[in-house]
């Protein structure tokens, strides 16, 4: 079994970015994610609506990064939703699905998922 990396960055007061290499698997119970592809999945399709910080870079996109929110949904829930499409009740757009990139499989949306996770979700 191979681990996963992923890469965190922390600010330091003097305002440089250190990128800290986390040798742990995305999730617990699950070794089978890529967390580089999931960092390429988002950053070519999911970047452009949820922004690089994952606060949402347009009106209506959920902040990844708030405690109890989208991200503490069940993954099958958020699967669907990626896969699928999905309207938020308040939002003005929907989300197209696979984010409108029809090329994604759905192995690249575990892995976006999980470099999700792991990049801006609060426990």
């Amino acid at each position: 079994m191979t681990a996963r990396y992923s890469t965190r960055h922390w600010r330091l007061s003097s305002g440089f970015v250190v990128a800290l290499l986390l040798v742990l698997p995305a999730h617990a119970d699950d070794q089978s994610v890529d967390l580089a592809n999931g960092a390429n999945v988002y950053n070519g399709t999911c970047i452009a609506c949820h922004g690089p910080d994952g606060t949402g870079a347009i009106p209506g996109t959920p902040d990844f990064t708030k405690a109890h929110g989208v991200l503490s949904l069940p993954e099958e829930v958020l699967e669907k939703r990626v896969e699928n499409g999905y309207q938020a009740p308040d939002a003005p757009m929907a989300m197209p699905p696979r984010g409108g990139n029809g090329s994604l499989s759905d192995q690249d949306v575990k892995d976006a998922l999980a470099y999700m996770h792991r990049t801006f979700a609060k426990q």
